[in-house]
């Protein structure tokens, strides 16, 4: 059997790449989306020195047609056999700060572009003998973060679309994943947050960690994972009892509100 073709989405991000470079590691061929073509490159190097084949793919997967991007994804290596949607826009800082053309551009790029990724590619995806779709999300996606309103509800809604997919494709060969990483260190938490981080002692983990996680999420075929403890113990009290986790998210909202002074703080291209 050839080496599997996997594509993945937000590439050049910290996770992106980390979660590229660990399939390329195992041989795999990669498909590296993103906007940013020097960053790109360093990736697709990076995805060479492991062992792995890498095409880059200059997309905005806000702007550009989803059929076109499947399209060309397809055309690189003749076959895709996994999606890994990794790209992402977050905003910490007050929600009344947040801007309806901010709010827009959050939901179209965490929620409608891998949607409609998905869509543009499952026909395909449905042909090979076996295919993967592998969302990553956030524990914010289970847990409504405080000073993260958006960004926590664009993962509770990419978090219900990996559920209800699953259950729609339980019968043939695609099998969906969702991930969902704890605080990261990446650049995609800007200084503020990564200031407010370390002040309320967050849990921390590297990308690589994360790239672990997918890989072994579709070797166990993982329906759901969730990184680090407690955030996961949190996860499932959240879900069954929310009130209890109101009162510690409300004291860590008042300690985080000093960092959420000035500018709302975006960060883009990966989670």
């Amino acid at each position: 059997m050839s080496a599997p073709v996997v594509l993945v989405t937000g590439a050049s991000g910290g996770i992106g790449s980390a979660i590229a470079t660990a399939f390329a590691r195992q041989g795999a061929r990669l498909i590296l989306v993103g906007r940013n073509a020097t960053a790109m490159a360093g990736v697709a190097k990076a995805v060479e020195g492991a062992g792995g084949a890498a095409v880059v793919l200059l997309a905005d997967l806000v702007k550009d047609d989803p059929a076109r991007i499947a399209g060309q994804a397809i055309a690189a290596f003749g076959a895709v056999d996994m999606l890994v949607n990794c790209a992402g826009v977050q905003y910490f800082g007050d929600a009344e700060a947040e801007t309806a053309g901010g709010t827009a551009q959050l939901f179209a790029t965490n929620v409608v572009a891998p949607i409609q990724l998905i869509q543009a590619l499952l026909p395909h995806l449905k042909s090979r003998p076996e295919a993967r779709i592998v969302n990553v999300g956030s524990i914010f996606g289970s847990i409504g973060f405080p000073c993260f309103a958006s960004y926590s509800a664009s993962k509770f809604a990419l978090r219900g679309y990996s559920e209800a997919l699953r259950r729609e494709l339980a019968d043939g060969p695609v099998k969906v994943h969702y991930v969902a990483p704890r605080y990261t260190r990446t650049g995609f938490n800007r200084a503020p947050v990564a200031r407010m981080a370390e002040a309320l002692g967050m849990n921390q983990d590297n990308p690589e960690r994360v790239a672990e996680q997918v890989l072994a999420a579709v070797r166990g075929k993982r329906a759901d994972t969730y990184l680090g403890w407690p955030e996961k113990l949190f996860v499932r009290i959240n879900a069954v009892l929310p009130r209890l986790i109101d009162g510690a998210l409300v004291r860590q909202a008042r300690r985080m509100r000093p960092f959420t002074r000035g500018p709302l703080v975006e960060s883009i291209e990966s989670n």
